[in-house]
C-alpha cells in the first residue's frame, strides 16, 4: 500500500511538469553533454562524470516525456503497463450495450459518484467530459504536463487533462481514467478509446456492443452475471 502511494505521488510529480520546463532541463543537459565531451577531449577527469549525468538526465527528460504522453495516446499506454506504473484500471465482467435509435451506443455510468450518459466512441482517443459533469463530479484541471488539443467539428482547441477516480456502469468500473475537459463538446460526454483499449476486448455483435474485461484473479471473480445496460 506505502509502495503504490509513494508510486502515486512519484507520477503525480512527473505528469505535472510542464514543456517549459522539460525544454529547459533538456537544454541545459544538452550543454552540460556538449561541456563534459570537451572536458575529456582536455583529459580532465571531471569531465566524464559531468557527460554520463548529462546522460542519465536526457535519459530521464525522455521517460518524462513518455509517460506523459501515454495519458492522451493509448497506443503508449503499453509503456506504462510495461514499466509497471500503469494506474488507469478497468475491471468487472462483460457488459452489453444494446444499439441507441440514434445509430450509436450510450451508457448511463457514475462518474465520483454523479450520474451521467456518455456517448461510446472509438473514433475518439481520450474520453472527455463536460464542463458540467467536470463541476458536478469535482473535476480538477490537471496543472503542467503536455498541452492537449482535441479536434471538434470547429477545428483543433485546447483542453484541460484530468483524472476521474472511479467510473462505473454496468458490471465494469475502472478507477483513475484520464480524460479531458471539453467545453466545446457542449452537455456530450465521450467514453473514448484509453478507455476501451484497456478492455480484454470489444465488438460489435447483432446491434450490441459487447464489454469484456481483463480476466480477474480467481479469489477476485464474483458471480455477476452480464447485465445490458
Amino acid at each position: 500500500m506505502a509502495r503504490d502511494l509513494d508510486l502515486g505521488r512519484w507520477l503525480d510529480r512527473l505528469d505535472g511538469i510542464g514543456s517549459t520546463e522539460l525544454l529547459i532541463a533538456t537544454f541545459l543537459a544538452v550543454v552540460c553533454g556538449w561541456l563534459g565531451t570537451r572536458l575529456v577531449r582536455a583529459r580532465v577527469p571531471f569531465g566524464g562524470v559531468l557527460s554520463f549525468a548529462s546522460t542519465l538526465a536526457l535519459a530521464g527528460i525522455l521517460l518524462t516525456v513518455i509517460l506523459q504522453m501515454a495519458q492522451v495516446d493509448p497506443r503508449m499506454g503499453l509503456v506504462r503497463s510495461g514499466l509497471g506504473v500503469e494506474r488507469q484500471v478497468v475491471e468487472g465482467d462483460e457488459t452489453r450495450i444494446r444499439l441507441s435509435p440514434d445509430g450509436h451506443f450510450w451508457i448511463t455510468a457514475d462518474v465520483n459518484g454523479e450520474r451521467a450518459r456518455f456517448l461510446v466512441d472509438t473514433g475518439a482517443t481520450l474520453t472527455a467530459v463536460s464542463a458540467d459533469l467536470a463541476a458536478r463530479a469535482g473535476l480538477e484541471p490537471r496543472q503542467g504536463g503536455l498541452p492537449v488539443r482535441i479536434v471538434t467539428a470547429n477545428g483543433a482547441v485546447a483542453a484541460d487533462l484530468t483524472r476521474i477516480d472511479a467510473l462505473a456502469f454496468g458490471n465494469i468500473e475502472a478507477r483513475s481514467i484520464d480524460a479531458v475537459i471539453a467545453p466545446s463538446l457542449g452537455q456530450t460526454n465521450v467514453l473514448g478509446m484509453n478507455f476501451l483499449s484497456r478492455l480484454e476486448s470489444w465488438q460489435v455483435r447483432d446491434n450490441t456492443l459487447i464489454l469484456t474485461p481483463a480476466a480477474r484473479d480467481v479469489a477476485e471473480e464474483s458471480d455477476a452475471g452480464s447485465e445490458p445496460v
